[in-house]
């Protein structure tokens, strides 16, 4: 009995941290297709970032056939690799790994020592 208890709460945390880690609430998770590093990527995420229902309609827009703005304009900058996503401006930056920050990875990260800095240490920064 004690096994199977320990699994059951071993399961609903990993299910807590999973729908944590995603940053949506429930109602906003979907199954859907975006475009990341000019490749269709189909997976289970937020609405917002899921833009596309299938992998066919990720293809067309990759052929050029919708608008896909990562391709179109390549907006981010320092390496920083671009995802489109329906909520406005269109695409999401990400940064991690590339020294920088931002929108599109224009601000060059704080150095952990400096007295400077004020506010919370950008995330994207943080080298493990």
């Amino acid at each position: 009995m004690l096994p199977r208890l320990t699994l059951s709460v071993a399961l609903l945390l990993l299910t807590m941290g999973v729908i944590l880690s995603k940053g949506c609430e429930l109602d906003q998770m979907r199954y859907g297709c975006r475009i990341y590093n000019a490749q269709c990527s189909c997976g289970y995420g937020c609405k917002s970032e899921y833009r596309y229902d299938n992998n066919d309609d990720c293809k067309l827009a990759l052929k050029g056939r919708r608008s896909d703005i990562c391709s179109r304009s390549k907006p981010c900058l320092n390496e920083g690799s671009c995802s489109q996503i329906s909520s406005e401006p269109g695409f999401k930056c990400r940064c991690e790994g590339t020294g920088f920050y931002g929108t599109y990875c224009e601000t060059p990260c704080p150095r952990p020592d400096n007295t400077l800095f004020r506010g919370q240490f950008p995330y994207e920064c943080v080298v493990i």
